[in-house]
């Protein structure tokens, strides 16, 4: 998949269809972020490993549209509002979406 096309992808992800209300850079930068945790996870003692699995890549649209869209509300523990009910265990990614990738074993 492009670079593109994943940009396109988290976009929808995200629920904005508008490219003027989400920039392309800004994605672009989620999307790094969530191929860093991917990796992270994949290669924990690896280190030389500097490209997300083509596997992992609507993965990491996903990981980047959810970490957009809790921009501004990172780490809240607890948000009640009109019957709204938010509470955050961790600032990060949650284990449903980062549980996915299988971490790579070798012989050191």
């Amino acid at each position: 998949m492009t670079k593109n096309q994943m940009i396109e992808m988290t976009r929808v992800f995200a629920g904005e269809t508008d490219e003027d209300s989400l920039k392309d850079e800004v994605i672009s930068t989620y999307l790094t972020l969530a191929g860093q945790k991917i990796i992270a996870r994949a290669y924990p003692y690896d280190h030389s490993v500097t490209e997300v699995p083509a596997r992992y890549e609507i993965l990491q649209c996903e990981i980047a549209a959810y970490l957009l869209n809790k921009r501004g509300a990172e780490g809240e523990t607890s948000h009640n509002e009109l019957g709204v009910n938010r509470t955050y265990g961790s600032a990060d990614v949650p284990i449903e979406l980062i549980g996915q990738v299988v971490p790579h074993i070798g012989v050191i």
